[in-house]
């Protein structure tokens, strides 16, 4: 079994200690996002768990607790995202510079074929031009060369929860966004560009979900939760098929996600898994370490 750590959540970030904990207790509980009233217990035990997919916008509160996911047997890898977008668009994600030492650190610790360079979501708008993408992904590309072997790319999908994200920035400051789905001829040309610069900085680059076929640019559909770059790095050999619960276009093969939504407080406007930030805030505040649950419990 893979463990997805997690799409609905920053574990890392936010739910490092309960992770941690739930890890030593060899179990977890998980909620069906579709109906808080039913659940599923979570073998976190070594002969059950094959790996573990991290994904973060902040490793740094699990860094002091990897030697001994080491040294217990687990094997893992991460799904950073790294933007450098403005706190408009990402008010509670660290500074920049802190973002960039801890890349560093984690890549230094466990290796840079294992912490993926996630630039994602590509989003388009007054403050977050073309000409900003194009010159932000290259001045983080060449900060992370030798610390990561690739990048993953997508652009942003309007969803129902982010359309109503986005408008209340719209309406508090003033910020357009632009949806580039329809304009191949610019997603094209802002995808040329992003391969350059990856090639030009030793970067595999991939896609995520994406509806547009880069493969003309040197852009391969990726998968985040993969079974041949977890062959690669753990030897994992499993006849492991897609997951059904994905996106018709994602690619990435079966895991138990151990994710709760609305319980990330970054606060980033284009987050599809957070109702409103209010909602996130809530979630947060009913958490307890100690519990087998991330968020609440039986009762609920």
């Amino acid at each position: 079994m893979i463990i997805s750590a997690s799409r609905r959540t920053d574990i890392p970030a936010f739910y490092a200690e309960w992770f941690m904990r739930r890890i030593r207790a060899g179990y977890l509980f998980v909620q069906n996002p579709y109906n808080a009233h039913k659940h599923s217990k979570v073998d976190l035990s070594t002969d059950a768990v094959d790996a573990i997919a991290f994904w973060t916008k902040n490793p740094q509160p699990l860094l002091r607790h990897l030697d001994e996911l080491s040294e217990s047997g687990y094997k893992y890898y991460f799904q950073f995202t790294l933007t450098g977008y403005p706190p408009l668009i990402e008010p509670s994600v660290p500074p920049f510079d802190e973002i960039i030492s801890t890349f560093k650190v984690l890549s230094s610790k466990i290796g840079a074929e294992k912490v993926i360079w996630r630039f994602d979501p590509i989003i388009i708008s007054d403050i977050t031009t073309e000409e900003y993408i194009i010159k932000n992904f290259e001045k983080i590309a060449e900060l992370l060369r030798n610390h990561t072997k690739r990048v993953v790319i997508s652009f942003v999908d309007f969803y129902k929860k982010v359309i109503r994200n986005l408008d209340t920035l719209i309406k508090t400051a003033n910020i357009n966004f632009y949806d580039i789905n329809p304009d191949t001829e610019r997603i094209n040309r802002i995808s040329q560009f992003l391969s350059q610069i990856a090639h030009d900085n030793s970067l595999q680059i991939y896609s995520c979900s994406e509806e547009h076929d880069l493969s003309e640019f040197g852009i391969q559909r990726g998968k985040c939760i993969d079974n041949y770059l977890l062959k690669q790095l753990f030897g994992f050999d499993k006849n492991i098929t897609k997951d059904k619960n994905q996106r018709e276009r994602c690619g990435c093969v079966v895991s138990q996600d151990v994710g709760h939504y609305d319980s990330c407080v970054h606060g980033c406007v284009y987050c599809y898994a957070n109702s409103d930030k209010a909602a996130a805030q809530k979630n947060n505040m009913r958490h307890d370490p100690e519990s087998p649950f991330l968020i609440g419990g039986f009762k609920d």
